[in-house]
């Protein structure tokens, strides 16, 4: 018995370890976006005398000529500057697909590692703009708490199009939490089969279970009653 429980606390904690892994790639993309999100915006630590002034909202800086940019924009919708609902109707809906995701990625701690890796890449991506449209207003006294906008700089030159009114030569300015979330939805598309095969039973057939069968067919047969030639009386001669 203490065994088997020490077994299944290895078990256990092998799991944990799986699950806790992984979320270090979250914790990376949420570290990198906000660094780079306040080296753009500016921030202060009076604590360390210590003052940052970042960009002036509007302005662009070229990186690569024309094709990247950097470009400071706040945006107060979704990735990419969708906008569906209110401020506080993204901030709610960002915080429970956190938390869907965050348990889904614990659910799914014993699968492939290209499933845990997909979802914590969303996951931190989230949570990287979630922390923007919860705390910035507050932070920088721009809006009330879950009222803030979200930070973006990257400026990518994009394929000039023109088709039905529409024109587009630039892609939406974006940020790292942006382009986590974007690339693990790709991933995610690129090996759905494994995200399909998650929640299907496997099926095993091992050596051992079939001779487990065997016996359980074994004990049925002698459990049956006895043919009638076995079960007849023998007279006495």
């Amino acid at each position: 018995m203490r065994l088997w429980r020490r077994k299944y606390s290895i078990s256990n904690l092998n799991e944990v370890r799986f699950f806790l892994r992984v979320l270090f790639v979250t914790l990376g993309i949420v570290l990198l976006d906000q660094i780079t999100k306040l080296l753009v915006k500016g921030f202060s630590l009076p604590f360390f005398d210590f003052y940052h002034q970042g960009m002036q909202l509007g302005q662009s800086i070229p990186v690569i000529g024309d094709f990247l940019r950097l470009t400071f924009v706040e945006n107060p919708g979704m990735a990419f500057g969708i906008e569906i609902g209110g401020r506080l109707f993204l901030t709610i809906f960002s915080l429970i697909a956190s938390i869907g995701i965050f348990y889904y990625i614990y659910r799914v701690r014993n699968e492939a590692f290209i499933i845990r890796l997909t979802l914590a890449m969303i996951l931190g991506g989230a949570i990287g703009n979630l922390i923007d449209r919860s705390f910035y207003g507050v932070i920088f006294g721009e809006a009330p708490l879950f009222y803030g906008k979200v930070v973006d700089f990257i400026d990518m030159d994009f394929f000039h199009i023109h088709f039905l009114g529409i024109h587009m030569d630039r892609f939406a300015v974006f940020n790292v939490a942006d382009a986590s979330v974007s690339t693990g939805i790709v991933l995610m598309l690129l090996f759905h089969k494994k995200f399909t095969d998650v929640d299907k039973p496997a099926v095993v057939v091992t050596e051992g279970t079939k001779t487990f069968a065997d016996q359980s067919s074994a004990q049925d047969n002698m459990s049956e009653p006895k043919s009638d030639v076995q079960s007849s009386s023998v007279n006495p001669l």
